[in-house]
Order: C-alpha cells, then sequence, then structure tokens
C-alpha cells in the first residue's frame, strides 16, 4: 500500500462508485476495503455524524482513532434523510452509482422509499448490499445485533476461554470484521454477475449468518458426530500439541498439525523418543494423550529461551510463534516489510492485506474530517458524478 495520500493510484476497483450509508464498523470496514482498491467511496452521515467518531478516547482532532481506523479512501457529506428534499439528491446520485451499502434498522429505507425493491425497480443496475443483525424476517428478523451479542448468540462465546473459566467475548470485534469483509466479497461476486447480465441484485448479510460460518472446526465436529463443543483455553480440539507454553523467558505458541512436524519438534529439543511412543506416535494418538504430553512438553521448554526456541523450529519448518503484544507486532520488522503499516505523517492505520501485483491497493486520502451540512451540500451532491 503506498504511503503517499498525494499521488492516486488506479486500483483494481477505479470507475466504481459506492454510495456507503453505514456506519459503525461492518459496514464501513467492507467499504474502506473497496475504497483502498480504487472505489469511489461516498460515505453519508447523519448530521451527528457516525457514532464511532465518538468512541474515544484516543482522539485525532474531534474524532476517535476508532473511526479513523476503517474510514480512509472516502468522501463524506451529511444528510438528514428524513426529509424529502435530501432524500431526493441522494436518489440523484445514486442514479450514477454501481453500489449501495446500508445497515439500518429493519424497515427504516423501506419507509424513506429506498430499500432494495424500491432501487432496484428505479435502477436496475444497482448492486444493493443490506447488513442486518439478523435479517428482516423469521424468528429474529428485525431484531437489532451488535458484535458481542452476536458472538454470544451464535456459540463463539462458548468455545472461547479456559476449560474451567466463563465463556468469553473474543478480544476483537471478530463477528463486525469478518461481515465486512464478506460483504465485500458478496459485492464483487455481484458486480462479476452484474458484467454478464447487466443486471445488479441484492447482497443479504447478516452478523448472525457470519459468526456462524467461524465455529469451524466446533461446528464440523457437531454436524459430523453431534459432539458439543468445550472449552479448551489456547488447545485445539482437533490437534495436538496445539497450545501456548511457558519457556524459560517468555511464552510461545506450539501449532504443529502433522506427524512429521512433531518428530523434528522432538529432536530439536531434546526428545526425539517422543515421536515413537506408541502413546505419541500420530495425532490422533497425542490427542487421547494430551494432558499428559503436554507435562512432557511443558518440562522440557521451561528451561528453554523462547526467542532462540522459536527461530530453530520455525527454520526447521516446525511452525510456532513468539506470543507478541500488540505495539510489538505493529512494531516487528516483518510488518514493515510487509509494509502493514500506512503512514504519512499525519495519518497512520493498517493497510490493506490485499496485494495486488498490477493494481496495488492505495492510500488515497486520509479519513474525512466530521461532516457539516450546508444548503450547498444538496447541489454539490447532485453535480458530484456527472
Amino acid at each position: 500500500m503506498t504511503e503517499s495520500s498525494n499521488r492516486p493510484v488506479k486500483g483494481a476497483l477505479d470507475g466504481f462508485r459506492v454510495i456507503d450509508l453505514s456506519r459503525v464498523l461492518a459496514g464501513p470496514f467492507c467499504t474502506q476495503i473497496l475504497g483502498d482498491h480504487g472505489a469511489d467511496i461516498l460515505k453519508v452521515e447523519s448530521l451527528a455524524g457516525d457514532e464511532t467518531r465518538n468512541w474515544g478516547p484516543p482522539f485525532i482532532g474531534d474524532t476517535a482513532a476508532y473511526f479513523h481506523g476503517v474510514n480512509r479512501n472516502k468522501r463524506s457529506i451529511a444528510l438528514d434523510l428524513s426529509h424529502a428534499d435530501q432524500r431526493g439528491a441522494l436518489l440523484d446520485i445514486i442514479a450514477h452509482a454501481d453500489v449501495v451499502i446500508e445497515n439500518f434498522k429493519a424497515g427504516t429505507m423501506a419507509r424513506w422509499g429506498m430499500d432494495y425493491a424500491a432501487l432496484t425497480e428505479r435502477f436496475p443496475s444497482l448492486v444493493y448490499c443490506k447488513i442486518t443483525g439478523f435479517g428482516d424476517d423469521g424468528p429474529l428478523g428485525g431484531m437489532p445485533g451488535y458484535d458481542a451479542a452476536v458472538q454470544a448468540m451464535s456459540g463463539l462465546m462458548s468455545v472461547n476461554g479456559e476449560g474451567d473459566g466463563p465463556p468469553l467475548r473474543m478480544g476483537v470485534p471478530i463477528v463486525d470484521l469478518v461481515t465486512g469483509l464478506n460483504s465485500a466479497i458478496g459485492i464483487l461476486l455481484a458486480l462479476i454477475e452484474r458484467s454478464k447480465s447487466g443486471r445488479g441484485q441484492l447482497v443479504d448479510m447478516t452478523l448472525y449468518d457470519c459468526a456462524l460460518s467461524l465455529l469451524h472446526p466446533h461446528s464440523a465436529n457437531y454436524l459430523t458426530a453431534e459432539i458439543e463443543p468445550l472449552r479448551s483455553g489456547n488447545a485445539h480440539p482437533n490437534i495436538t500439541p496445539y497450545d501456548c507454553f511457558a519457556t524459560a523467558t517468555e511464552p510461545v505458541f506450539l501449532a504443529i498439525g502433522t506427524d512429521g512436524q512433531f518428530a523434528k519438534f522432538c529432536e530439536i529439543v531434546g526428545r526425539a523418543e517422543l515421536s515413537t511412543d506408541p502413546d505419541y506416535r500420530t495425532n490422533g494418538d497425542r490427542n487421547v494423550h494430551r494432558d499428559q504430553l503436554r507435562k512432557e512438553i511443558g518440562g522440557v521448554l521451561a528451561t528453554c529461551a523462547g526467542k532462540e526456541l522459536v527461530q530453530r523450529l520455525m527454520k526447521a519448518g516446525v511452525p510456532c510463534a513468539p506470543v507478541l503484544t500488540v505495539s510489538q507486532a505493529l512494531t516487528h520488522e516483518h510488518s514493515a516489510h510487509r509494509r502493514m503499516i500506512v503512514d504519512d505523517g499525519l495519518y497512520r492505520g493498517i493497510a490493506s492485506p490485499i496485494k495486488l501485483s498490477a493494481t496495488p491497493a492505495s492510500f488515497n486520502c486520509r479519513p474525512p474530517d466530521r461532516p457539516r451540512y450546508d444548503p450547498e451540500t444538496i447541489n454539490g451532491l447532485r453535480n458530484m458524478w456527472p
């Protein structure tokens, strides 16, 4: 991702126009992905602004860092869509848009005459992405959904935490983020199909569906054998050793997925005989005797220097890692090598992880300032996309 905000780069989505009526996280995260790759994103905020502008500290000016993290490569205007004239101005520009994305409460867009049914009749080539908590119908249809609540209801919290502890919310808003990712995928799929049929379609995304999609391998285990998953801390339900271990210096995570990797690990730590022990020869054997094996490994690693051990194991092809803090990860030399931090001196953020060789992502403009409404906004909006 380029680091300059002064040299626009044409990305893979150059020429596509997106009206972003969403706020908070899933929708803005989706449109930032599209904007990083060249789409022209117009973010439409209420007169009070996106709620996350106030979700701080820390703040940059009068806007929280939370907002800045998912709203670069967009321009923003403020409209009160409860007013017919302002909806009319928005409809004028939707006529020139490829995509509309929204996450209003169920029924809001229909009340304004701007739901999918109304817009697709007027603009048949429009791709309309709707993000809700649970969808519009069914037992939970129309109910509000926030990331943490959906983590709880989807079963994600039930498998997160130590075995003897309570269910835990994951430390990042994983449901919102994966919904944003899936929304971007859905929009791109719809645009590809439109290139063949000439018609847009509805991209119907819910936090609930996306949360359920994250349950692997617990969902696969349950649907195959009706095994109710239990919390296992850092350990994996199907693979051993796949867990966090203390060393003499710092914790490390072993992610050993094959018998060959296990044999190599045992050789490097000076316990080659473990790989031929009948209790540990295969992954299935190791799963049956996982508590016993953990004691064996824990005793060996307790005398090792963590950083040096990780380097030896990784060079030998054994998956493992040090357990870093957020600051350590963001300042790691490999993060710099992969150009994963975008920085122009005034704005710093996580760069796009999608690396395209011919049409790379780019940083073309900082997150927009808090928009102010004035009467000229409507005229400017109507003239924005000729």
